[in-house]
This record gives C-alpha cells, structure tokens and sequence, in this order.
C-alpha cells in the first residue's frame, strides 16, 4: 500500500502528465522558437499543421490512454486488484476518475490556451488570442 501523504502527489503528476500531452499539439512551436531551433514562420507553419491535422486528436487518445493506465496502477497500488474490489470501492473510483479528469481537461484548456498562448505570442507567433 502507499501511504497517504504519497496519493495526492501521485494523482497531481497524473494530471500533469495528461494536461502535457494533450497539449503536445501547441508546445513544439513555442519550444522551437524559444530556443532558437525555427524561425516564426516554419514554428507557426508546423503547429497549423499539428492543431488542425490528425495529429490533435491522436494526442488526445494518447492522453486519455495515459489517464485510464496511471488510473488503474493507482488503484492497483491502493489495494484494489479484482473486480469484487472494485465493486466494493466503485463510488471513490468513481468520483477520483471524475476529479482526475476535470483536473486534466482544466490543466490542458489553462496550459494551452493561457500559458501556451501568452509565450507563443510574445515570441512573435501569429497566433491571436482568444480574449481579444
């Protein structure tokens, strides 16, 4: 078992991790362009193509899969291993899958539309915010 000061820590690097991948369609050109690997319009050029080309919703899936696997080793790792368990603990799978998941989905809209955002624009990346 894990002890408790452990699971919140555990549950928050999940999001995290969730809220960075689903994101990985807008930090390459920011990335690019912050360290000098790109100029602005190849930057601006390659995220066009990763926002609004298949590859969004491929890190998505990616996301949710990364959400469903850390899931189901947390509760692995708190003692819930078959399905009588399960069935015994459903309402706090339940309501720690929903907060894990809200948290993820307000991680990714705060990562990539504020953060993400405000450094793309600073740099010079054609991109107009969303609140003008």
């Amino acid at each position: 078992m894990v002890a408790e000061s452990e699971q919140p820590a555990s549950l928050l690097g999940l999001v995290g991790g969730a809220s960075v991948i689903s994101s990985l369609c807008c930090l390459p050109p920011v990335i690019m362009v912050l360290f000098g690997l790109s100029s602005i319009s190849a930057a601006a050029a390659f995220g066009d193509s990763l926002y609004f080309g298949p590859a969004r919703w491929i890190f998505y899936g990616a996301s949710f899969l990364f959400l469903g696997l850390g899931l189901a080793f947390y509760f692995r790792r708190q003692g819930i291993c078959s399905l009588d368990d399960a069935r015994r603990q459903q309402t706090r799978i339940l309501n720690t899958g929903l907060l894990v998941l809200a948290a993820s989905v307000a991680g990714y809209l705060f990562l990539t539309y504020v953060i993400l955002e405000i450094v793309g624009i600073r740099l010079g990346l054609p991109w107009e915010a969303w609140w003008d």
